[in-house]
């Protein structure tokens, strides 16, 4: 026997969602489109509205709901598509008769969809490019000008104090641009003057003037090799660091909060990054100098019959300080430009983070080319001024 006292719960089968359906009702003057079944993504409601689903209707489209069980975001893209078939055919869209909250979401889209930019591959004429061009060139070379001005006025207010520069940001600047870099710039210098000295050596012995080797290796280094070696060096390692720490900022909206106080970016950021770079250069000039004699005088005593004072004798015998002057200004201006041009590159990067390495990209790039292309200017100058 059964105990009357147990009952069995019922089991309910799970109903599957009734596919979305919909008809268009009514006489052509007043179209009603009729919607029954459940308008998900899960139940097949992504089906796009055809544009000519409404044919030679006019008058206003009116909807009718009721068989609606369940809607998502398909049925509002459903009566996003049949809002602009509407308004291709001319009829009158009258959502009234829709959910309130349908209606609310249909209201936040546009009535229509963006129109698409026709591609123009037509190049523009050949002056208008040059023209553009030029302009750009003219443009670019105007802000550089007063952004290096503002620099140069926020260098002389900083000798009163007045120059609105954080002198712990200067401390900082100056340490990673100069003692933090005296270990790179002494192993390339080094291994330059190491490299002259084995080249000159192999081709001077043949003439029987390995002695020459010292004047060669000091003459070089001093006027030409140390500056351009050292610039590429920092314009790698300092130059892209400011692109990418300027960027970085504008990027996290410390510039635009910066602007907004009515702190000058020019004194607080880019003065002390500028002027530390162009305080540490010169003397890591006068650094990297000195370790490529080094790197020459250990390749020179090591395979030459001289003894290492006649050697170190012989190379500041034959190196004049107009040498070392003409290298230490040149160095200056070296890294001017590097700062310059990072900063620079920094400030008009975009706030993404893939910006970040396109601007350091930029800024050594630039700083490198424009490094090679000031030491053929000065080399001219120098000849014409016979330095």
């Amino acid at each position: 026997m059964t105990d009357p006292t147990s009952h069995t719960a019922p089991q309910y089968a799970a109903q599957p969602p009734e596919k979305p359906v919909w008809t268009l009702e009514g006489e052509p003057n007043v179209p009603c489109l009729t919607l029954r079944g459940t308008w998900t993504v899960q139940s097949g409601g992504m089906a796009p509205f055809p544009p000519d689903g409404l044919g030679q209707t006019q008058g206003t489209l009116t909807f009718e709901t009721q068989g609606i069980t369940g809607w998502d975001s398909a049925f509002v893209s459903f009566l996003w598509d049949v809002k602009q078939a509407a308004s291709h055919a001319g009829v009158q869209f009258d959502p009234q008769g829709l959910p309130p909250t349908a209606q609310r979401l249909l209201a936040l889209l546009p009535d229509a969809p963006a129109p698409s930019k026709a591609a123009n591959h037509k190049k523009p004429p050949l002056l208008e490019r040059v023209g553009g061009n030029t302009l750009a060139i003219l443009n670019e070379t105007g802000t550089v000008s007063e952004l290096a001005l503002e620099t140069a006025k926020g260098a002389c207010k900083a000798l009163t104090g007045k120059s609105g520069m954080r002198l712990k940001d200067l401390a900082s600047d100056i340490w990673n641009a100069g003692p933090s870099a005296l270990l790179i710039v002494g192993i390339v210098n080094f291994l330059v003057g190491a490299i002259l000295a084995f080249v000159g050596l192999v081709e001077l012995r043949r003439f029987a003037a390995e002695i020459y080797v010292a004047n060669l290796v000091g003459i070089a280094c001093a006027r030409e090799i140390s500056a351009i070696m050292t610039a590429i060096v920092m314009a790698g390692r300092t130059g892209g660091a400011y692109a990418a720490r300027i960027s970085t900022m504008l990027g996290n909206e410390e510039i635009d909060a910066l602007q907004v106080f009515g702190i000058p970016v020019s004194s607080y950021i880019l003065l002390p990054s500028i002027l530390s770079l162009g305080l540490m250069m010169p003397l890591l000039y006068i650094y990297g100098t000195l370790i490529a004699i080094f790197g020459g005088f250990v390749v020179s005593v090591s395979m030459m019959d001289i003894s290492p004072m006649g050697y170190l004798n012989t190379t500041f015998d034959g190196i004049a300080l107009r040498e070392f002057v003409f290298g230490f200004v040149k160095s200056f201006f070296f890294a001017s430009f590097i700062a310059l041009a990072a900063c620079r590159v920094g400030l008009q990067a975009g706030r993404s983070a893939a910006d970040v390495g396109i601007a350091a990209t930029r800024a050594v790039v630039i700083g490198i080319v424009g490094i090679i292309a000031m030491d053929a200017i000065f080399a001219v100058m120098a000849t014409a001024l016979g330095i």
